[in-house]
Formats: C-alpha cells, sequence, structure tokens
C-alpha cells in the first residue's frame, strides 16, 4: 500500500504546522509542568502522534501501527546501542577516577568561565554528539560544568545552546544517514553539502554562547575566540561570496516541499552563480 503524505492538510501552512506540533507540545508539557515521568510523557507524545497522523493527515491505521513499531525497534537497536555503550564508558572513567582528572584538567586550563564554556560545552560536546548523539553530549557536559560551579539550570540550557552546531553529525551520522534514506539522497553529497554549511555555524554558536552566558560584556573578549579560529583553520579566500551558493540546496528543498517564495529565492540565488 502507498501513501503520500500531504504537508499541508488543513488549506493552511500554519495550522498544519500548529497541529503537527502537537505531540511535541504534550510531551513537553508533561515532563515540565505536569512532571510526569519521562516514558508517560513520551507515551502521551506518541498517542498524540498516531492521532494526529491518522485523523488530521489522513495517514491509514495500519501503517501509522507498522511506523510506530518500526520507530521503537530503530529507537532501541542503532540508536538505544550507540547510547549504552556511551554511558558504559561514562561511568567506567567515573569508577576509575578518569572521569575526575579530565574534569579538573580541562578546569585547569583557564579559570575564565566563558572560555569553559567553550571548552567544555561546545568543543568537548562535539566529540559526544559525534560518538553517541542523543541528548548523551548535554548531559556529560552539563555534569562537568556543574562540578566546575555552574547552576544546574544554566549548564543545561548553555550545553544544549552549544549542541546545536553538530548534531547534523551526532550518533556516527544518524541524521545524514536517515535524511538521505528517506528522500533517496547520496548520503556523500548530503555530508559534502553539511560540511560546507556546518562552518559558519560552527563560528556562530561560540559567540551566541557566551553572550547567553554573559551578556554583552562577554562579547568584546571573544576576539582571543576569533584569533584562535583565524590561526588554526583560517577560511579560504572568497567565502562569503560563495555563501549563497551553498545555503541554494535547503532553499531548493524548501521550494520543493512548501513552494511560497522559496522558489523565487533559489532562482534569484541561482541567477548571481549563472
Amino acid at each position: 500500500m502507498v501513501w503520500q503524505q500531504v504537508y499541508d492538510p488543513l488549506g493552511s501552512m500554519f495550522l498544519s504546522t500548529l497541529v503537527a506540533s502537537i505531540p511535541v507540545v504534550v510531551m513537553l508539557v508533561g515532563l515540565g509542568f505536569l512532571h510526569l515521568k519521562a516514558h508517560i510523557a513520551a507515551g502521551a507524545g506518541l498517542l498524540a502522534a498516531i492521532l494526529i497522523a491518522v485523523v488530521a493527515y489522513g495517514m491509514p491505521a495500519d501503517m501509522a501501527a507498522k511506523a510506530t513499531l518500526l520507530g521503537g525497534l530503530t529507537g532501541l537497536v542503532p540508536i538505544g546501542w550507540i547510547v549504552l555503550n556511551i554511558i558504559f564508558l561514562h561511568q567506567l572513567t567515573e569508577q576509575n577516577g578518569s572521569f575526575k582528572i579530565l574534569q579538573d584538567s580541562i578546569a585547569g586550563i583557564t579559570a575564565d568561565r566563558r572560555l569553559q564554556l567553550l571548552l567544555i560545552a561546545f568543543a568537548f560536546g562535539a566529540f559526544f554528539e559525534g560518538a553517541a548523539g542523543f541528548g548523551t553530549p548535554v548531559a556529560v557536559t552539563a555534569a562537568i560544568l556543574i562540578g566546575l560551579g555552574f547552576s544546574p539550570l544554566a549548564a543545561s540550557g548553555l550545553s544544549l545552546i552549544a549542541n546545536t552546531a553538530p548534531v547534523a553529525f551526532g550518533a556516527l551520522g544518524t541524521p545524514i544517514i536517515t535524511l538521505a534514506k528517506v528522500h533517496g539522497y547520496d548520503v556523500m553529497a548530503v555530508s559534502a553539502m553539511v560540511g560546507r554549511q556546518l562552518p559558519l555555524f560552527s563560528l556562530i554558536v561560540p559567540f551566541w554562547l557566551v553572550w547567553a552566558f554573559a551578556g554583552r560584556r562577554g562579547l568584546p573578549h571573544l576576539g582571543r575566540v576569533t584569533e584562535a579560529y583565524a590561526e588554526v583553520a583560517p577560511l579560504a579566500d572568497g567565502w562569503l561570496d560563495r555563501l549563497g551558493l551553498h545555503q541554494l540546496h535547503p532553499l531548493l528543498v524548501h521550494a520543493c516541499h512548501f513552494g511560497g517564495g522559496y522558489g523565487a529565492r533559489a532562482a534569484e540565488v541561482a541567477s548571481r552563480y549563472l
């Protein structure tokens, strides 16, 4: 049986997007406001997702059940296996004292809280994102930051901000592999395009991270960070002129799915390089 998903079942992108967000809202409200246990909140979100898919988007009920089963197996086998191994590794380093040595070593590099954030939440978190993903880098880096004196709320929030850039290659490239399989793209082509875009975000996120922690008064001191970037991995000449070219692929994807002004925008960008 073939079923083609309709992205705008309600005739309004705003309403369709609002309805599609209900399962996420249900889970977050259950966790943050109703203080439900994680598995209960996740189950409520799953039931809401099935209901929205069948009622609002017209997905056949048997297909929704199969998709739920496949999603559960995918979460338990490849994803769960990666996370299980990284949790085991983390607990092993804690038990033998290696994690404490690592924490003290990072803290000994600098007492500047802003640089500690960049080293731990951004740089070290990116390593954990690539190795495990799925929330592990936030949990580990937040624990280190709390041990260095950051408040639990600040450590968690700042670790989440720092974890925005490396997510595409998280869990051994799972998001890129999944995207390529779903849409029939070439994995290496998607990886190459993401690899061209992420360096720009990797320059933005450290400023955002320090601004979120220290406000405007913390930004002038980031000159040392930008100088280090320029020394270790300088951008190629003319990178700013090619910025639109790197953004052309996502514009074309949005134009195919949503239409609207994305097509005109993609044509405008393409005309610059023809």
